[in-house]
């Protein structure tokens, strides 16, 4: 297992694999992440940028990680994740708009009424 040392957190998977240099690049980073490549804390995480703290442990291509903080740095609070309120129910809720005639122009009233168009100007 190899430990890895952070001097900010949280950092976004996908960053932290391509500063390793177990990805070339960050799209390439963000391909094994979507592909299944990555385990986070023992489960398979396809979140590109989830973001890493102190005491998480990864593996990637059959290696073991755990991330720690460099001596002196202060350890940022997690982020609690809050379920989001369900839209329906407050779309249901509001009033039904009302459909409004469409309006006639005066260009509808110089159209012809087989074909829709206007008629050609020569002048």
């Amino acid at each position: 297992m190899y430990e890895i040392e952070l001097e900010e957190e949280p950092i976004e998977l996908c960053n932290l694999l391509k500063l390793m240099g177990l990805a070339d690049t960050g799209g390439q980073a963000k391909l094994f992440i979507s592909e299944g490549y990555v385990h986070l804390n023992g489960e398979l995480c396809t979140q590109k940028r989830k973001k890493i703290y102190a005491g998480d442990q990864f593996s990637f291509n059959d290696e073991e990680f755990v991330v720690s903080l460099a001596e002196g740095v202060v350890p940022a609070e997690r982020a609690q994740s809050t379920p989001m309120p369900h839209t329906a129910s407050q779309t249901a809720q509001t009033a039904p708009k009302q459909n409004k005639p469409a309006k006639t122009s005066r260009a509808d009233k110089s159209r012809d009424k087989k074909t829709g168009r206007k008629p050609i100007s020569f002048g």
